[in-house]
Parts: C-alpha cells; sequence; structure tokens
C-alpha cells in the first residue's frame, strides 16, 4: 500500500499493516483525550502535521479522521509568524512533527500557543515524545470505542482545515467536510481511471499537506495503487529510477526544471549527436494530439522517440502513463514535447476550496486539449459568471472559511464558489484559464492586460527562468526577469566571454541586448499594449525559502513587488 526509504533502504507497508497502525494511533490518541465531540468545527480537537511525505503522514491523516477529529496540515516551510498564526486560530491540540528541524521551528513558537498539550516527533529524537508512543497506548477497550466512533461519523463533519497562504495577507482556513473530499475522489476517479492492475506504483513528493496531492492520494489509495514515497525534491530523479512509477502528480515549475535539465544534457552533447538532438526537440515542438502532422511528420517522430526519447522515458523510470500538473498554469510548448517524446501530461485545474478537482484532461481519444485544464469532471456544476470569472457549484465545495463568515459570503454566493480565475471554453467542453481576476491590471491609458499568458509565453525561451509582468497604472507594460544563467553560461562561452557572477552578468551590454531582442521577438505575440517596453534582469531565482513563491510554486506578487522595488522604479523612471 505504501513504501518509503528508512536508513536508505525501500520499507513497505502491507494494506493490514496500514489499517492495524492506523486504529492503535486512533485507540492511542483516544486514551490522550482526543475526540470529535460535539461533532461541530469549533468542538472537535484539531491534530496539526508538519511533516515531509512518509507513510506516517497517512497514519496520522487516516487515524485522526476516524475519531471525528480535525486534521490541521501544514506546510515545512511555513515561516515562525504563520505559523504561529495557524496553531492559535485552530486551537490545535498535538502536533506531529517529522525531524530535528521542525520539531525546533514547532518549540519555537509553542509557548505562545496556550491550546498545545503535546508535540510528537516521527524520527526518533533524544528528549522528544516519539510517534509510538501513541500507538503503545491502545487496549482492547479503546480499539472496540474507535471502532463504534468511525462508525457514527456523519459525511457532513469537518475532516480538515486547509490553511492556505495564498499570494496575499493572512492564511485562510479552507473547512472541507468528508463529503466534500470523498465526492471529488469519486468524481474524478469516474473522469480519469487510472490503471487498477495490482502493480501500478506512483511516486509522491508534491507536498500532503496540499489538497491536490492529499486528494490524488486518496484516488490512488480507492484504485489499489502503491504509493512510493519521494525522501526529498533533490533525490527524485534518483527514486524515479528504483521504484520506476506508472505516474505522478506535478507542477509545471518542476516540469520546467526537468526540461531545462534534459536541455542543458543536450548542450552538453558535440557534432551529429547535438544536431540529432535538437531535431528531435524541434520535431516534438510541432506535436499536436488533435491533429495528425501527416506520415512524413509521423515518421520523423518515430525516429525521433526510438533515438531521443527512449532516454528521456528512461531517466522518469521507464513506465510512466500518466503525470498529471495542476497548481499554475503549464507552458504549452512543454505539454506538446513531453507528450510527443510518449510521456503523457494532462493537465488539470481546482482551488483548494474544491476539494480540489474542477477539470481536467482525459486519457481517452480526443478528451485533452494542449493549452487547456481539460472538460469538467462528473458530477459538478460550471458556469462563466459575466467578467469570464469560473464559477462552481456541487458536492465537492466547501464548507467555508474558518472564523471568517466574510470571506465566506464574499466568496460561497448562492450556492456558487467564485474561484477568482478567469475562463473561457474552447471547442465547447474545454476549459481555459486565462488570468487571476486579482491579476488582471490597467494601465494608465485604461486598458486591461492579463499577465499570465505573457509570462508564460516568455518562459518558452531557454534564456528566461522566470518572469513577471508589470504595469498596474503605468503607461506601459514591463516586466522583472530571473534569466536562466546556466543557458545564458553557455552562450557567453560560445561567444569566448568570461560569465564572472551573476550580479555582474545582468549589467553586461551583451547580455542585455541579447535579451532585448528575445523580448522584442515575443512581443511580436501580443497586441501592442500588452508588449513590454521596458524590463530589469535580476541576479537570483525566486524560490519559496526566500519568499517569493507559495509552497505550491506560484508567485507571490507583491512580495516581488516590494524586494525589487528598485528594479521595478527603474523601469518606469
Amino acid at each position: 500500500m505504501l513504501a518509503a526509504k528508512e536508513k536508505g533502504e525501500w520499507v513497505s507497508y502491507s494494506t493490514q499493516q496500514v489499517a492495524e497502525t492506523v486504529n492503535r494511533l486512533s485507540a492511542g490518541l483516544l486514551q490522550l483525550g482526543v475526540s470529535g465531540n460535539d461533532m461541530s468545527a469549533e468542538g472537535s480537537d484539531k491534530i496539526a502535521i508538519i511533516s515531509n511525505n512518509r507513510p506516517e503522514w497517512i497514519f496520522t491523516d487516516l487515524a485522526v479522521q476516524q475519531l471525528g477529529a480535525i486534521l490541521v496540515p501544514v506546510y515545512p516551510t511555513t515561516n515562525p509568524l504563520e505559523l504561529e498564526f495557524i496553531l492559535n486560530d485552530a486551537a490545535v491540540k498535538y502536533i506531529f512533527v517529522s525531524n530535528e528541524e521542525l520539531l525546533q521551528k514547532i518549540k519555537s513558537v509553542a509557548e505562545k500557543v496556550p491550546s498545545i498539550k503535546g508535540i510528537y516527533t516521527f524520527d526518533k529524537i533524544y528528549a522528544a515524545s516519539h510517534w509510538s508512543e501513541i500507538t503503545a497506548m491502545a487496549d482492547e477497550t479503546s480499539l472496540q470505542q474507535v471502532a463504534v466512533i468511525k462508525s457514527s461519523i456523519p459525511a457532513s463533519h469537518l475532516a480538515t482545515i486547509i490553511y492556505t497562504s495564498g499570494t496575499t495577507g493572512t492564511p485562510k482556513g479552507v473547512m472541507l467536510s468528508h463529503k466534500n473530499i470523498y465526492s471529488n475522489v469519486q468524481f474524478s476517479k469516474e473522469s480519469f481511471p487510472f490503471n487498477d492492475a495490482p502493480d501500478t506504483r506512483v511516486l509522491s513528493f508534491l507536498p500532503l499537506n496540499h489538497i491536490f496531492e492529499k486528494t490524488c492520494t486518496y484516488i490512488y489509495l480507492y484504485s489499489g495503487i502503491s504509493i512510493y514515497y519521494a525522501e526529498s525534491l533533490e533525490t527524485i530523479g534518483d527514486n524515479l529510477r528504483e521504484v520506476k512509477p506508472n505516474g505522478f502528480t506535478t507542477v509545471p515549475r518542476l516540469l520546467e526544471k526537468v526540461f531545462e535539465r534534459i536541455m542543458a544534457k543536450g548542450n552538453e552533447l558535440t557534432g551529429a549527436k547535438r544536431k540529432l538532438f535538437y531535431w528531435a526537440v524541434d520535431i516534438a515542438e510541432k506535436y499536436d494530439n488533435r491533429i495528425s502532422g501527416g506520415a512524413w511528420y509521423n515518421m520523423q517522430l518515430a525516429i525521433a522517440n526510438k533515438l531521443i526519447f527512449t532516454k528521456w522515458r528512461e531517466a522518469l523510470g521507464g513506465n510512466v502513463s500518466f503525470v498529471i500538473t495542476g497548481g499554475a498554469a503549464c507552458q504549452v510548448k512543454l505539454l506538446r514535447i513531453f507528450n510527443a517524446a510518449k510521456v503523457p501530461v494532462f493537465e488539470g485545474y481546482g482551488p483548494t476550496e474544491n476539494s480540489p478537482v474542477i477539470s481536467v484532461n482525459r486519457q481517452e481519444k480526443g478528451g485533452t486539449k494542449f493549452g487547456t485544464v481539460g472538460p469538467v469532471i462528473n458530477g459538478i456544476n460550471v458556469k462563466l459568471a459575466d467578467d469570464g470569472e469560473i464559477c462552481v457549484s456541487g458536492p465537492c465545495v466547501m464548507e467555508g472559511y474558518y472564523k471568517r463568515p466574510d470571506l465566506t459570503a464574499e466568496t460561497l454566493i448562492d450556492g456558487w464558489l467564485h474561484t477568482g480565475d478567469i475562463g473561457v471554453w474552447e471547442d465547447g467542453k474545454f476549459l481555459k484559464i486565462t488570468d487571476r481576476k486579482k491579476e488582471l491590471f490597467k494601465t494608465s491609458g485604461g486598458k486591461y492586460v492579463a499577465p499570465q499568458p505573457i509570462e508564460n509565453k516568455l518562459k518558452e525561451s531557454p534564456f528566461i527562468e522566470q518572469v513577471m509582468v508589470v504595469g498596474s497604472e503605468k503607461k506601459f507594460v514591463g516586466a522583472l526577469i530571473v534569466p536562466s544563467f546556466s543557458a545564458v553560461k553557455e552562450w557567453m562561452k560560445d561567444k569566448d566571454m568570461v560569465f564572472t557572477s551573476n550580479e555582474e552578468v545582468i549589467h553586461n551590454p551583451q547580455i542585455l541586448e541579447l535579451y532585448k531582442t528575445l523580448v522584442e521577438d515575443y512581443n511580436k505575440f501580443f497586441n501592442h499594449v500588452e508588449q513590454i517596453k521596458k524590463f530589469e534582469l535580476l541576479p537570483r531565482e525566486w524560490t519559496i525559502e526566500t519568499g517569493e513563491m507559495t509552497p505550491k510554486m506560484s508567485l507571490k506578487r507583491k512580495v516581488v513587488m516590494e524586494k525589487f522595488k528598485d528594479a521595478f522604479d527603474r523601469i518606469y523612471a
């Protein structure tokens, strides 16, 4: 059922082992006084978890749920101020942490959270309480009580409160009931059926505290698919080759990184091999799953697959039959290339507030259209408001924001969840996200600009790592650009130029000229008002650790604006 590396070796857990462990953990928590009490959001005990993906995460999740208590999952990267806010807002009673570092993080805020009664660790840590102390408390009586309690929990009861850090402001606690989650699991599985063969396996590395990976986990378990946990984001490559999974979920940023690594390897080739590599990528870039390229194109693609892309597939373990990407827009160029290379990538969409899936591209013939997030899944209703905002209704829509009736009333109107995303229909059934409502901005000339399509187009360039389009209330559109310094290094090497440091390179006149030409080339794809007139190059990548990205790798525009105000001011000086 589950597998993870312990001391360098893969250790697996059968369904029976998991069931027994979960029941014992529930019974131990019961002995500690944890309960669903009156089955209300306020009355039920809250248990927090702050950990990397591992079997113990699932044990805790299921053990808490079957007691009627409420799980509060927290991103390991959450900063101490947000952490303190979440733990106090939810009045968390017990916390499970994975390692020494996170234990210290929790300890640094614990004294400011009066509701905390205990902290338990998954790793064995000196002078810390290990989670096995709780399972050891289970006895026959408490195990029988668990069996009675779990059969009496109504589907309407809250299963979890997930705090979304969002791109602005204080975290909001999204309240999801058991019904919200299981209906989304069932509708998603109906719409995107997985291979249920007993040897089907997936690799899990997206944070489990995000609803995307959590719901996908339940779909895997519901389908009898084995879940292997990657050791870390750094070891994904090795773990893919070891596990040889049939699929995994990801976010576009990680796919971009994989592609950059592939291209860097291709760049190291010389002579005929290098030519062949770039020819294959060029062929793949023209791939369209809905229109046949004709006999000559198909023959070339078959050759490219045999000679080049077979190595790509081997690097992913050689068995991948599905990759599902969500959380942000995926470049169409990447979708074309990966699908042409027989690594089927399916883009989907849905916010935490909908548990989360709203739509996903399908495996069946005619069920996928690149550049869209696919058809709406069975069982839910979607409509576009007059301004194009995507609104959804159905059993997956959240109960509301915890302790925030004001925000709930703004977001849930007459049973419809207003997502804040702007969309259009393509070919009558494919949903396409065009932008975030809050990210649309108006120039001083009164013209609206949607930054995301421009940013996604620019990111197709191998020289652009990240980009943020700016220009609200300004005369023209500008951009803050983080160069792909590995690509710049190669370019400079070809020109016999010396790469000194990121800081010096972004002021080099030849590099600035390179980016000016590049931006002008991409401007052709946009209306005059959307074209980038001036830009600034920045010396380092935006990351979760440095605060410019959310944990699901969306850009925090406000933070970028504050941190790089000087660069912004230079654009409009």
